[in-house]
């Protein structure tokens, strides 16, 4: 009953079965550890910031280059503020106790005493970067030689969380915070990283560090877990379409064994041919009668006219 299974088309059917689902599991595994690997990676950022807050600040040369490791940690530098080339950052949104409001970070360039510039965001003012109203608020940096301790970030990308879409800055602002927006900027090289303070000037307040690119729960992060679920539909709908279509085709070898529609179709042709050879044999028989009429009508007919003879 079962033989249909070493048929040509059956030895495709199985052979696709046995390397898809295979396959669709391991795309899933492989999905749902990716997304359990940005889960960990979340988990020790929390925890490396909460440690970060307390702990004593490093040399900013040391923490370099910024990675998953030193985002966050406490960096210091030592230098003078460049104040004529202090930028505004618009579009940047800050919690508080009023909810989320729409506000601006305060950039101004530390020159150290290594020759580079360091972006510092001093802090964030609520309004509108545009405003004069708004930007009279900014404090004035301090002058002379300082020393800053704050959080480090990674420069900025055209992806990062909070950076506005596309679209040039105005003079005296900019769009996000990275080596690559300041070098046409300011006539001096920039450090591919930035801080921002711990401790800030009246009214600005403190920017909290962000979390470190990929290591956070993102888009990406939930997007592997949908991804995850897809692949494992896939190999239930594989197994739930192979055994459908052996269901189908045992069933149809198992009428074929019983003669359940062979014999349907005999009765049938049997009644066919059976009628044909009655019919024939009736049209038969009728000539033969009609032939037998004419043949006496006739004799009848030359009998008469003898009789009157």
């Amino acid at each position: 009953m079962y033989r249909f299974l070493l048929t040509p088309r059956w030895w495709g059917i199985n052979v696709f079965a046995v390397l898809a689902i295979p396959v669709c599991i391991f795309m899933g595994s492989w999905q749902l550890s990716r997304f359990e690997d940005r889960v960990d990676s979340h988990r020790q950022q929390e925890d490396r910031s909460a440690r970060a807050k307390t702990a004593a600040a490093r040399p900013l040369e040391r923490l370099l280059p910024v990675d998953q490791v030193t985002s966050g940690r406490q960096a210091s530098a030592r230098g003078h503020y460049d104040t004529g080339h202090q930028l505004l950052v618009p579009g940047r949104t800050l919690k508080d106790k009023h909810g989320e409001r729409q506000g601006f970070y305060v950039l101004t360039l530390l020159r150290t005493d290594g020759g580079k510039a360091l972006p510092v965001v001093r802090g964030w003012l609520p309004g509108d970067a545009a405003s004069k109203a708004d930007t009279a608020k900014v404090p004035a940096p301090p002058k002379g030689e300082v020393t800053v301790t704050g959080a480090l970030q990674a420069s900025e990308s055209q992806g990062s969380d909070g950076v506005p879409g596309a679209g040039g800055p105005a003079p005296g602002r900019l769009a996000m915070i990275s080596a690559a927006s300041l070098v046409n900027i300011v006539p001096y090289d920039v450090y591919d990283a930035w801080i921002t303070l711990t401790d800030t000037q009246a009214p600005l307040r403190a920017v909290p560090p962000a979390a470190a690119e990929g290591s956070g729960l993102d888009l990406k992060a939930f997007q592997n877990l949908g991804y995850t679920g897809e692949w494992f539909v896939f190999a239930g709908f594989v197994v739930f379409m192979w055994f459908r279509l052996f269901r189908r085709e045992s069933e149809a070898a198992r009428d074929a064994e019983l003669g359940i529609g062979v014999g349907a179709e005999g009765a049938e042709g049997s009644a066919g041919a059976e009628g044909g050879v009655g019919a024939v044999s009736r049209e038969a028989s009728g000539r033969a009668d009609d032939g037998r009429d004419e043949g006496s009508g006739e004799g009848q007919g030359e009998a008469a006219p003898a009789g009157r003879a």
